[in-house]
């Protein structure tokens, strides 16, 4: 294993920074491949005031809370839900009652066509 580390690039300022701004001051977070040269450059004093960096960042991160919505909003959400499930239901119908019109002409077309096949030639009565 130690064999490995020694053939790994180690890590440089640029990258462990980052790394830092994308996962976060807690090299727990960090992705396997990546932990182990971000924990030999934490070691270092750039290493040190970059997870500081990004430690402050994730604290003001953890301490936003989101307040709960109130019963109007709620309330409004509902309503939009209901008109909008009436509207596609008033489509569906009229697209409903458009497909049953043509179903219809359809068979007023197909029931002329087999009178037409059907009925035998008219002959006149005098020639």
């Amino acid at each position: 294993m130690a064999e490995g580390s020694r053939n790994e690039p180690a890590m440089d300022a640029r990258r462990f920074a980052v790394l830092a701004q994308a996962y976060g001051g807690d090299l727990r977070r960090w992705p396997e491949a990546e932990r182990m040269a971000g924990t030999v450059f934490a070691a270092s004093g750039a290493g040190k005031a970059i997870l500081r960096q990004a430690g402050t960042l994730d604290a003001l991160l953890d301490s936003y809370r989101v307040d709960a919505p109130d019963k109007a909003l709620h309330g409004s959400i509902l309503q939009a839900a209901g008109r909008h499930l009436v509207q596609r239901r008033r489509q569906w119908f009229w697209w409903l009652g458009l497909g049953l019109a043509g179903i219809g002409v359809a068979g007023a077309v197909a029931g002329l066509a087999l009178v037409t096949i059907v009925t035998p030639e008219v002959q006149p009565d005098h020639y």
